[in-house]
């Protein structure tokens, strides 16, 4: 009896239908992937009441880390042989990505200190494909002076151009050297130092990470902060400007759900979303599952989670996940290295990213190295699209490929109060992502969230 009289009741609960979890909610949340637990974690640290549900029984959604034994039944590959090692050993990310150093994602996390839940080691190079060849991305401008990249001229010219960059100050016009960088654009810039054209590919690819040459016609303002950002990344940690979790990126989602658990939020794993229910103004109100019922002021989601006239179809990609016995040929017997291959190289619009982690970042068993090939579908056939990535690996011992459609919200959420986060890029990186995180912040609280937090202060021990 005592339990009856302690449920709830709602005036605005249709007869028959139960209360969701705690019934009424600030915020809803749909999906565990990273940015929706960045988003409900920011949320709940803001005092809002948040609810987060997941169709699946992990946390993750389609950036999760799974064991060997997972990994088999979501590919229908059968058991796994037992020659590749325990299955704990194991935590294979779906959408394997690279952590920038300095970047946006690690300040995410200082921000929140989320940092306290995760270990990170750095990756241990950096390369690109140029001319049928993996070539090591220079760390400094002494190692470009030695690099086989470029001709003798062209390295001296590269060398001018990295002092300017890591000189270049917004706020300082005498770091300027009289180039307006918000009306140059980044070809005009490139060509000022009397860059050739190959040089271009390489920076703006293997360096500012962009995934198409459309920046080049831009104000080169934006690509240089993002080649600073390198830079440092690359010179903090020396190898590589890349650092990445131990265990896996799983931990991420995890460790912001733990955040957001601590201030309240309400977690349902295993709990699919029947409905978004909205008001007589096409406002989401709250969300039905089975015969309950939760509401809320708004709903936030990943793209599966919403009708599919809320989002539209921006391409596919292909990812191959494929576990190797030996590192990545020609990359000095490297436990963990990012391959950036310019599309340009193999007669492609979009770049083809190669990453290799192993058991130094405790993700495979020991001998078993974990390489992941990814690229933006341009055909039909998506082997066909991966064989330059695959060509770099030497034998594989076991390959899996997933092909996915890519999906943007139709509108910025305001109107319907259904927020939607972007499908996950192509690249091995986060960068892009995080600017669709961000973006998704703001749309939701109508506020930047505060970037200015010095990346340096990470304690840890990459």
């Amino acid at each position: 009896m005592a339990q009856e009289q302690e449920k709830k009741t709602f005036d605005w609960l249709p007869e028959g239908m139960e209360p969701l979890a705690d019934g009424e909610y600030d915020a809803i949340i749909m999906g565990t992937g990273l940015k929706e637990c960045v988003i409900s974690g920011l949320l709940s640290v803001q005092g809002m009441r948040v609810l987060q549900m997941d169709r699946n029984d992990y946390y993750g959604a389609e950036c999760a880390s799974l064991n060997l034994t997972n990994l088999y039944k979501k590919f229908n590959a059968g058991d796994p042989p037992e020659n590749l090692g325990a299955n704990r050993d194991f935590n294979v990310d779906l959408i394997p990505k690279l952590i920038m150093a300095c970047g946006n994602l690690t300040k995410m996390l200082l921000h929140t200190k989320v940092t306290r839940y995760l270990e990170f080691k750095s990756i241990e190079g950096s390369y690109v494909y140029k001319g049928g060849k993996i070539l090591k991305v220079p760390a400094t401008p002494e190692e470009a002076l030695r690099s086989p990249l470029m001709g003798l001229f062209e390295k001296r010219r590269f060398r001018s151009f990295l002092v300017f960059v890591d000189q270049y100050d917004e706020t300082k016009p005498e770091t300027h050297k009289g180039k307006d960088l918000t009306v140059m654009t980044m070809k005009q810039l490139y060509e000022s130092f009397g860059l050739q054209p190959d040089t271009h590919q390489f920076i703006s690819h293997a360096m500012c990470l962009k995934l198409d040459d459309v920046h080049l016609g831009q104000p080169a303002l934006g690509t240089v902060k993002e080649l600073q950002i390198y830079c440092y990344s690359l010179s903090r940690y020396g190898t590589s400007p890349y650092i990445y979790p131990v265990y896996g990126l799983g931990g991420l989602p995890e460790g912001f759900s733990r955040l957001c658990a601590i201030h309240g939020g309400t977690f349902m794993l295993n709990r699919d979303v029947d409905e978004i229910m909205y008001n007589d103004k096409g406002e989401a109100i709250g969300v039905k599952a089975g015969n309950e019922m939760a509401r809320a002021k708004f709903v936030v989601g990943d793209p599966s989670y919403f009708p599919k006239e809320k989002v539209n179809a921006t391409g596919q990609i292909v990812r191959c996940i494929c576990f190797l016995n030996h590192p990545i040929p020609n990359c000095g017997d490297l436990e963990s290295v990012q391959i950036i291959i310019p599309g340009p190289q193999v007669n492609r619009k979009n770049d083809i990213f190669v990453c290799s982690i192993s058991s130094s970042h405790a993700v495979s068993a020991k001998g078993v190295y974990v390489a992941i090939v990814s690229t933006k579908m341009e055909g039909n056939e998506a082997d066909k699209e991966v064989i330059p990535g695959l060509a770099l690996l030497g034998h594989i011992m076991q390959r899996f490929t997933m092909v996915e459609t890519t999906y943007e919200p139709v509108s910025d959420g305001h109107a319907d109060k259904c927020y939607i986060s972007s499908s996950f890029d192509a690249s091995s990186h986060f960068e892009g992502d995080v600017e669709d995180l961000l973006s998704l912040y703001k749309r939701v609280t109508g506020k930047d969230l505060d970037m200015t937090i010095n990346a340096d202060s990470v304690e840890a021990d990459y």
